[in-house]
Order: C-alpha cells, then structure tokens, then sequence
C-alpha cells in the first residue's frame, strides 16, 4: 500500500520559517498530483496548496504569497515553503496524493501529519 511520511513541523515564532517534506513509498505505480492540507480542532481539513504531475500549483488564498509547494517526481515527494509564518497558520499539516496502486485503482492517500506551531 501507499505510504506517506511527513516532517519538517515544529514551534516556530510568527515570521518564521519551516519547511515541510514528504516521501511517498510503497506500490505506486503513478501519482496524478500531491500537495498539503491542514486541519485545526473543530474545522474541517483545508486545502493549503497542491501540485500535479506536470508543476500546476494551487494555493489557498490565505497562503499565496507566503507559502511555495514543490515535488521531486523521480523520488515521489513534495515539500512545502512556509514563511512568514502567522499564529493562524498553526495545525496538523497531512500530506496528500492522488495515485495509482495498482493498474486499476486510483485513490487518496494521506499521511499521519505533523504539527505546526505559530507563537504570537
């Protein structure tokens, strides 16, 4: 099966910077597009920004401008750029992909996340 890894969470003071990683493992036989979302209690997991196979990014407006997603299609990861870091940025961050396990099943993968922390 898919496996995601993510890392790159911690505390940071507002204005920091992070930089988030994962690796997607397992049996994968292609990957449609890759990107991050994060969830806060008592809210729904958001979009915070993705990438498909070919480099199309999209971000939530929140980010944009502050935030860079990128990925290593050779070795099945995608990273996230986050700077100037908001005290409303602060979550668990999950990494996602969209792919193929097997010639026939194309489905949602996600990894266990990690917390990011925005100090006032």
């Amino acid at each position: 099966q898919v496996q995601l890894v993510e890392s790159g969470g911690g505390l940071v003071q507002a204005g920091g910077s992070l930089r988030l990683s994962c690796a997607a493992s397992g049996i994968i036989f292609g990957i449609n597009a890759m990107g991050w979302y994060r969830q806060t209690p008592g809210k729904q997991r958001e979009l915070v920004a993705t990438i498909t196979h070919s480099g199309s990014a999209n971000y939530a407006d929140s980010v944009k401008g502050r935030f860079t997603i990128s990925r290593d299609n050779a070795n099945n990861g995608v990273y996230l750029q986050m700077n100037s870091l908001k005290p409303e940025d602060t979550a668990v961050y999950y990494c996602w992909t969209e792919a193929w396990s097997d010639l026939r099943s194309l489905s949602d993968y996600w990894g266990q996340g990690t917390q990011v922390t925005v100090s006032s």
